[in-house]
């Protein structure tokens, strides 16, 4: 008998292959698994309504923990005598981490809609009058129809996008250094943006004051120098964001690029970035969140304006979170209404930002691009064509057939 004999499979039909019977289809283990899901969570139901029906217990959010908690274990229980202790903590492990995300989203969507419903009264008014006018005309006989947050929308939206134009290619420069470098200096470098992270916001807006506004007395508060103050709280999480998501990028793909004869420099432009530019849109993504709706850096630097002030690099100028938090302490009614209407503004101000920014950076696996990256359909599709055409080879290479290079 040959030695290959020894590792040939056995011949179909014999006992040790086994059957289609033996093996449940998909649709039979999705059917069980749903019914020991259903089931504990009726006899976890009914187990916690028959204690607190005796015990004459009225409370909503402990019967509904009292209840996940005897569902979890019921479910876990029956998991483990079904199908042994590593199915079952397969599963548990699944519900535990589907039922967190279940919480959260709905925390989320209770405060979106408890913001929609106070805000949209003063946002339907005299649509769309509350999203152009100012605050100027507020007082205690002013309507809701009088008053508007379009002066507070301009605001912001300059003093982010100036924010972002001063800290992204910053950010993505520091993270670029810290991922391609060990040194003294970038551990050091590293240390201080995990310390800027962690920072209040006030720290920032302090440190702007001092260093620019203070210095200028009146006329050195500006939407400028609050996008300075924002820039400074955008940096660290931008910075630490891009910095995860340029670490994990193949080295295979740096390594083909630098043995074609690239620079560093050409690599890190014509590969690693368009590699990881999905990454990098979620990191601008996440500092344009942290920044959005901060309050202290732009009462300290850009002091607030009740008219429209389209220049942020003169005067004081409105912004949303400001005209919120001076709203809301006004005795008016309606200040208080244009406070909600305000909140449900700058709601939507954050979920348009954030679906253009997904828009602009998505992308799937081999069509990565980069302005600067031109490139056909064909290496589109081939993953080393695209390293080849990406990059520039700095020698010139001899054609087939001579031996030396081309003239």
């Amino acid at each position: 008998m040959a030695i290959t004999d020894v590792f040939r499979r056995p011949p179909s039909g014999s006992p040790t292959d086994p059957t289609p019977g033996d093996r449940p289809s998909p649709r039979r283990r999705d059917t069980g698994m749903m019914l020991e899901l259903v089931g504990s969570a009726v006899a976890g139901l009914a187990v916690v309504w028959v204690v607190f029906a005796v015990a004459g217990i009225n409370a909503p959010l402990g019967f509904a923990a009292c209840w996940f908690g005897v569902f979890f274990t019921l479910y876990g229980i029956l998991c483990w005598r079904q199908h042994g202790p590593m199915i079952a903590k397969d599963r548990m492990a699944t519900v535990a981490i589907w039922a967190g995300a279940l919480v959260a989203l709905a925390a989320l969507a209770a405060v979106i809609l408890y913001v929609l419903i106070k805000g949209l009264v003063a946002v339907a008014s005299d649509f769309p009058h509350f999203l152009v006018a100012d605050m100027t005309k507020l007082g205690g006989n002013a309507k809701i129809t009088d008053v508007g947050v379009g002066a507070a929308i301009v605001g912001t939206v300059e003093q982010v996008a100036l924010a972002f134009i001063i800290t992204v290619p910053l950010a993505i420069f520091t993270a670029t250094y810290l991922v391609s470098s060990d040194g003294p200096f970038a551990r050091t470098v590293s240390s201080v943006v995990d310390a800027m992270t962690g920072s209040p916001a006030i720290i920032a807006g302090l440190f702007v004051y001092l260093l620019w506004t203070q210095p200028h007395h009146h006329s050195g508060k500006s939407g400028f120098a609050a996008a300075l103050a924002l820039a400074v709280m955008m940096l660290p999480v931008v910075t630490r964001a891009a910095q995860e998501v340029l670490a994990i990028v193949p080295g295979s793909l740096r390594e083909a690029a630098l043995a074609l004869g690239a620079p560093e420099w050409r690599v890190l432009l014509r590969v690693v970035l368009p590699t990881a530019r999905a990454g990098l849109t979620t990191a601008v993504i996440l500092g344009v969140a942290r920044i959005a709706g901060e309050t202290a850096p732009v009462f300290f630097n850009a002091g607030g304006l009740a008219a429209y002030n389209w220049n942020p690099f003169s005067g004081q100028q409105d912004d949303l979170p400001l005209r919120i938090y001076e709203l809301v302490y006004q005795p008016s009614p309606v200040a208080v209404q244009a406070a909600w209407g305000a909140s449900l503004v700058l709601i939507i101000l954050v979920i348009v930002l954030f679906i253009t920014a997904r828009m602009l950076g998505k992308s799937t696996p081999g069509k990565h691009r980069m302005p600067w990256v031109r490139r056909t359909r064909a290496v589109d599709d081939d993953p080393e064509q695209l390293i080849m055409t990406s990059i520039a080879t700095p020698f010139p290479i001899a054609p087939p057939g001579t031996n030396g290079p081309r003239p």
